[in-house]
């Protein structure tokens, strides 16, 4: 009798120790087994060994980016999740912005300069100086207009903290080349947020 007692007194410790949960989701049978199939697969041999894990690497890369691309809310990294980041990617791609093609402008005007010119020279630094305003206005604007719509959707200041530096990056992108891809079309309003 109190040999079982002392044989089960451990249990419920161990149970508290761990906590109520694992803190992460249960892998699915198949990831279960493809991680241990993977496992078995290490080569003894330091070099094949080191040539396998560059592969599995590689591969853990291309999957992650294929997810990506797809707009898998789970693949994205860190700085790109959450509802607030989602509306703040959404309002951007929404809308036309001139900094999106600052990049090529800059260069023509900085080919430009180069000739040897001086009327043409005058004219690219003003047209230049004109640049660099109507981007930061058209920036500015986009901002203010963003932080207001993020107050409204996102109450909660943690959850909208570093979205405007996030969208302000993002508009400095091609929209083709923005990661994660746009999910909205130019014109059309982001997605409203449920988490109100």
């Amino acid at each position: 009798m109190f040999g079982r007692k002392s044989a089960t007194t451990p249990e419920p410790a161990e149970e508290t120790a761990a906590g109520p949960g694992k803190g992460r989701p249960t892998p699915s049978r198949k990831e279960a087994e493809a991680a241990r199939k993977q496992a078995l697969k290490v080569p003894k041999d330091p070099k094949a060994a080191k040539k396998a894990a560059r592969e599995r690497d590689r591969d853990a890369r291309a999957a992650q980016r294929a997810a990506l691309m797809a707009g898998d809310e789970r693949a994205l990294p860190a700085r790109d999740r959450g509802p607030a980041r989602r509306y703040t990617r959404d309002f951007v791609d929404s809308r036309y912005t001139i900094a999106e093609y600052f990049i090529f402008i800059a260069l023509a005007v900085l080919v430009l300069g180069f000739v040897p010119v001086p009327s043409i020279q005058v004219f690219v630094s003003i047209g230049w100086m004109a640049l660099v305003a109507i981007v930061a206005f058209d920036e500015a604007f986009l901002l203010i207009r963003l932080s207001g719509k993020l107050r409204k959707q996102f109450p909660d200041k943690a959850e909208r903290k570093g979205c405007l530096w996030y969208a302000a990056l993002r508009t400095l992108q091609l929209r083709r080349f923005r990661l994660p891809p746009p999910r909205v079309k130019r014109g059309q309003a982001p997605e409203e947020s449920s988490s109100r």
